[in-house]
C-alpha cells in the first residue's frame, strides 16, 4: 500500500491540472498513465505561438558543372568555403580514361548559404544540374522540446517517489520505469541536437569534372583493337573445343562420305 500512497502524490497534482474546473465524485479514483501526451506542459511554446518563433529551416544544395581546369575551380571552391566560415565535410577524387572529376560536400553557417552559392555561380558558365532545397522542421523542433520537457518533468517526480521509495521493490520499480524516461530523453536530445546541426549549418553537395577528350580518344581506339584481339582468340578457341566435342559425328561423316564415293566408283566401272 505503500507504493499506492506514493503514486497518488504525483496523480493528484496531475489530476487537478487537467481537472479544469470539473466536479470530481467523492470516492472515484481516476488512474493516471505516466506518458508524455498526458503530462502538463505549461509553459512550453504552443504552435499558435510558433509564428513568434525564429524558423528552422534545413537548407541543401547540389550543384554539378564541368570546368577546364580542375585544381583552379577547386581552389576558388576553398577561398569561398572559407570566406563564409565553412568547412570542407568530404572530399573525393576519381578519375577515369575519359574524365576527371571532384566531389566536395561543404558545410556553412545557414546565414552564408545563397552567398556562396552566389560566388560559386560566378566561376561557372553552365550549370548541369543545380538544386536547392529548403526544409521547415519548425513543427516537429517545437514538438521534440515540449515532450522532451514532459519527460523532464516525469523524470523529476520518479526521482521524488525514489527518494522516499521503504522497501526495495519498491526502489527497482521506479528505477525500472526511469530507465525507460531516460532512454526516451536521450533520443528526443539526440535528435533535436541532429536538427540543430543541419539548421545551423547549411550542406552544399558540389561535384565538378574535366573531360580529356583526346585521351579518351586514343585509349578508346587502343581498348577497340585489344578486344578485337581477344575476340578472335576466343572465337578460335571456341571452334577448336567445338571440334573436340563432336569428333565422333566427324568420324560418321567422313566414313559415311567414303562409303558413297566407293560405292559411285563401283557403278561407274559397271
Amino acid at each position: 500500500m505503500r507504493i499506492f500512497y506514493l503514486f497518488l502524490l504525483v496523480i493528484l497534482p496531475l489530476a487537478c491540472n487537467n481537472s479544469s474546473g470539473e466536479d470530481v465524485k467523492k470516492g472515484e479514483i481516476s488512474y493516471v498513465d505516466f506518458s508524455e501526451d498526458e503530462m502538463p506542459i505549461n509553459g512550453i511554446v504552443s504552435m499558435e505561438e510558433a509564428d513568434f518563433e525564429e524558423q528552422k529551416i534545413i537548407k541543401e544544395s547540389y550543384l554539378r558543372f564541368e570546368t577546364n581546369d580542375l585544381d583552379k575551380t577547386y581552389g576558388s571552391i576553398l577561398y569561398y568555403v572559407k570566406n563564409n566560415n565553412g568547412f570542407i565535410q568530404s572530399d573525393n577524387a576519381n578519375k577515369s580514361y575519359d574524365r576527371q572529376s571532384r566531389n566536395l560536400i561543404i558545410r556553412v553557417p545557414t546565414q552564408n548559404f545563397q552567398s556562396i552559392i552566389d560566388s560559386i555561380t560566378t566561376i561557372v558558365d553552365y550549370f548541369d544540374t543545380k538544386q536547392v532545397s529548403l526544409k521547415d522542421v519548425t513543427e516537429e523542433f517545437i514538438d521534440l522540446e515540449a515532450r522532451l520537457k514532459a519527460k523532464l518533468e516525469l523524470e523529476k517526480r520518479y526521482l521524488e517517489l525514489l527518494s522516499k521509495a521503504q522497501n526495495v521493490k519498491e526502489m527497482l520499480e521506479i528505477e525500472r520505469e526511469l530507465s525507460h524516461i531516460r532512454e526516451e530523453i536521450e533520443a528526443k536530445q539526440g535528435r533535436l541536437k541532429y536538427l540543430n546541426d543541419r539548421v545551423s549549418l547549411s550542406t552544399l553537395n558540389i561535384e565538378f569534372y574535366k573531360i580529356s577528350a583526346e585521351t579518351g580518344v586514343r585509349t578508346s581506339y587502343g581498348r577497340k583493337m585489344w578486344n578485337a584481339l581477344q575476340s578472335g582468340f576466343n572465337g578460335l578457341s571456341i571452334f577448336f573445343l567445338g571440334l573436340l566435342n563432336i569428333w565422333p559425328f566427324i568420324i560418321i561423316v567422313i566414313l559415311g562420305v567414303y562409303l558413297i564415293r566407293k560405292q559411285l566408283k563401283k557403278r561407274q566401272k559397271k
